[in-house]
């Protein structure tokens, strides 16, 4: 029992310090007077920086800071995978940083873990609870990302055909960017609004929209951003062919719906069955606690256990692969 309360006090006090580093970095990053006083000094310079016209190919686009932490900051750009956590971040349109991110998976991590500790759990048990909580987390961070983009891809058909409009009634690629930012709903106005930030400040067509691209994980705007490219290099009406690129998009739009309906038992059928184990051993956890505490204090019943849980994790995961239908 001594041991078990050790472990307890030594997690809890680990939280703390997290829980204080946390506080104190979003206080520093958004409360701190001098953090403050610089960035309208920032906002105020690049407000009335201009670009000069011998500098055409100039790259203005502004670099992500991964930690708040200089020290951090400098380890993290030398790590791989935390670039492509930055931009899997960016996608989902969070205010987080990669440090804020990797502290609250361990704030998470360790919460897990000292719950399963202060219940009296076997160590692989409360392992396997904190593995399941981090799954939680980056459950959450892909349904915003995925929500992100499909509000995107739903006001992408409006926005491409206001462009054309825009075009046809004499306005320039750039300034019809300008307009359909200013008349769209975000996210999209604010990613259309980058887009036309970068050519004004003298970035090419073709690497603003690029980089929209490689930002914003969507296949339709992958189809906006193809079909701009390659009329810039071919020529042609581009209004009428991005009146056409709106049409093929809401044709798609309309047969993932159907396929949405079609499959919506499936889904709810995933759903119930992936959380009713859990929600059942909670419920007799309530109930008969000595009951269901054979599964973590029997050895047959550990056993039984982590075998469950593994069929169950391949189950889920055939389940959600069955059900996603790609269009």
């Amino acid at each position: 029992m001594s041991k078990t309360y050790l472990i307890f006090w030594t997690l809890t006090a680990l939280c703390l310090v997290f829980t204080a580093w946390g506080l104190f970095g979003l206080w520093q990053q958004h409360l701190d007077p001098r953090r403050k006083a610089l960035a309208q000094r920032l906002k105020t310079a690049t407000t009335a920086g201009t670009v000069g016209p011998s500098e055409p190919g100039l790259k203005l686009r502004s670099r992500r800071l991964l930690s708040q932490w200089t020290w951090l900051e400098q380890w993290l750009q030398n790590w791989p995978t935390a670039h492509a956590l930055d931009h899997f971040l960016q996608q989902t349109g969070l205010a987080l940083t990669v440090a804020q991110t990797l502290t609250l998976a361990a704030m998470v991590l360790v919460l897990s873990f000292s719950l399963g500790a202060s219940l009296g759990w076997p160590l692989a048990l409360s392992w396997a609870v904190a593995a399941l909580a981090l799954l939680v987390l980056a459950a959450f961070l892909q349904y915003r990302r995925s929500q992100r983009m499909v509000q995107m891809g739903q006001a992408l058909p409006d926005a491409l055909d206001l462009i054309a409009r825009s075009m046809q009634a004499g306005h320039a690629f750039t300034s019809a960017l300008q307009v359909a930012a200013k008349d769209c709903a975000p996210p999209l106005s604010n990613e259309l609004r980058a887009v036309f930030e970068e050519i004004n400040f003298g970035v090419s067509t073709t690497q603003a929209l690029q980089a929209l691209s490689h930002r914003v994980a969507s296949e339709d705007v992958q189809y906006f951003v193809v079909a701009v490219v390659i009329q810039s290099e071919t020529g042609g009406n581009l209004a009428e062919v991005l009146k056409n690129t709106a049409q093929l998009i809401r044709e798609r739009q309309k047969i993932a719906g159907v396929v949405r309906v079609l499959s919506a038992e499936g889904r709810i059928s995933a759903v119930i069955l992936s959380l009713l184990p859990f929600a059942l051993a909670g419920a007799m956890s309530l109930l008969s606690p000595a009951f269901i505490s054979k599964l973590w204090t029997d050895p047959m019943g550990l056993q039984l256990l982590y075998f469950s849980l593994v069929l169950m994790g391949i189950g889920i995961l055939w389940m959600w692969k069955m059900i996603q239908i790609r269009v």
